[in-house]
């Protein structure tokens, strides 16, 4: 094989049209994928460029015209076959270095691939408006439910004042609750509905974060504390009285947390811990932690929780019912807020779910707790009895004295952990969280994965989760 064939073979074994045509645009060369396509055959060389593109290129005395862009960036145009029928290319037409009179073009047929576009697009809308449907088909199923539901249980209510038959009294009250039960999966499957269809949107205002929160646990106290569990509820003094945000969403994934706790303990206690853990001009990061000491997830199946009409195993739905919807709202909410879900848990050992949202800062609001911040803080200090200036010290994050508390608490609270004195520990730890307020984001978020380690009674994660806020510390002086 000659140099010259040498150098055309890899053209003429190419899937792609190509072929070289000088500057009167006659084709000079053409491989065998453009003599297929354009139908042509050995005739195409001989032929014109304007006679494969009549819209892109014009003769002109003896070479030819055109406005199109040389180079290797591809261009759509129209190929004409033979027959004088076309199809549309992807196309890149290239000046030939070695001979400036000389163009070669590369080109596939985009035909199929259009068509499948076309195709693509159409089953896209066909989606959508089945999405569409379908979402109008359930919201009107669940109002036109909610309807004869209300009714239902209005009677019952009526009833239950004026009958004194203990056992249909009985029967009354579960009638009653099964309407519960059943407002709440209508009220899950419609929020469901908005949400896969982008339709939900968030409500933020300005109101009254514990307010909110004393709503939560007094809709919680007496249920958990029939069933003979403990209930505590913190909040961090670095909190603001007000925030701005969507109340009744952050309320709906606390009492789902909270419910599934319940549902799920039967010995022990249900915690819930707010901190905020980020402040970035006028937004805040607010970061919650529920605990249950309930029958908990293996690790392999936590995925399965944050799924839609998921449970972990079917016996759970049958034991303890749900629709296995609201952790999958819950992720949705949190997310439309900014935040993250998390969840920590062990096969019974209980659960430790996190989540953090994002929310607007009342600037008044704001002033106010700062001034108000030694009122309500709880943390004894290791200085001078009387001695506030040394006690503010300690108190902000980074000075030395505040280091220095803090390495001697860390100290003191990994002894406790190695002699398996967890209850102690969370005492220290409880110090060590807040001495990190205000700490850059890294430093707080690690005193927080310590803590709920420390909680767990997990002396690996605690160990490992110690070393890492020890090693961030020791950057500082």
């Amino acid at each position: 094989m000659n140099q010259r064939e040498d150098s055309i073979f890899p053209m003429e074994e190419a899937l792609e049209m190509m072929f070289v045509f000088g500057a009167s645009g006659e084709i000079l060369y053409a491989n065998a994928a453009a003599k297929k396509k354009l139908e042509y055959g050995d005739e195409l060389c001989g032929k014109y460029i304007y006679d494969v593109f009549p819209n892109t290129f014009q003769a002109s005395g003896g070479g030819f015209q055109t406005e199109y862009p040389f180079g290797h960036t591809p261009r759509n145009l129209v190929a004409y076959r033979s027959n004088l029928t076309c199809f549309p290319v992807e196309a890149r037409i290239l000046s030939v270095r070695e001979a400036e009179d000389q163009y070669i073009c590369m080109a596939n047929d985009i035909l199929e691939k259009e068509f499948l576009s076309r195709e693509v697009e159409q089953v896209r809308e066909e989606a959508r408006q089945a999405l569409k449907v379908k979402s109008e088909f359930v919201a009107n199923v669940t109002h036109e439910l909610r309807t004869p539901v209300n009714g239902v249980l209005g009677n019952v209510r009526e009833l239950m004042d004026d009958v004194t038959d203990e056992h249909t009294l009985k029967a009354l009250r579960l009638i009653e609750r099964c309407c519960g039960d059943m407002n709440k999966i209508i009220n899950n499957i419609l929020d469901f509905s908005k949400l896969e269809a982008g339709k939900f949107t968030l409500e933020p205002r300005r109101f009254h974060f514990r307010n909110m929160l004393d709503y939560v646990k007094s809709h919680h106290l007496n249920k958990i504390t029939e069933k003979g569990l403990g209930f505590f509820m913190t909040v961090s003094p670095q909190v603001p009285e007000y925030i701005i945000g969507d109340e009744l969403r952050i309320v709906q994934i606390l009492n789902n947390l909270l419910s599934n706790a319940l549902k799920f303990t039967s010995v022990g206690k249900i915690t819930v811990e707010v901190i905020r853990t980020a402040r970035v001009n006028d937004r805040m990061e607010l970061f919650f932690i529920v605990k249950d000491t309930g029958i908990g997830v293996d690790k392999a199946d936590r995925d399965k929780l944050f799924q839609s009409f998921s449970q972990v195993d079917a016996s759970i739905s049958r034991k303890y019912g749900g629709t296995g919807l609201g952790l999958n709202i819950c992720k949705q909410l949190v997310e439309l807020m900014g935040g993250t879900i998390e969840v920590e848990s062990e096969k019974n050992k209980g659960s430790t779910f996190s989540f953090s949202i994002w929310s607007g800062v009342c600037e008044e609001d704001e002033t106010t707790l700062s001034q108000d911040n030694d009122t309500k803080a709880s943390l004894t200090m290791h200085a001078s009895p009387g001695s506030d200036g040394e006690e503010e010290e300690v108190k902000t994050y980074g000075t030395p004295e505040n280091l220095r508390t803090l390495k001697r608490n860390l100290s003191k609270l990994i002894l406790c952990v190695e002699m398996e004195n967890w209850e102690k520990a969370e005492m220290f730890m409880e110090t060590v969280r807040q001495l990190t307020e205000g700490a850059p984001r890294e430093v707080s978020r690690k005193a927080l994965r310590l803590k709920m380690a420390i909680q767990k009674e997990n002396y690996d994660k605690t160990a490992a989760e110690f070393h890492e806020l020890e090693s961030l510390l020791e950057v500082q002086p």
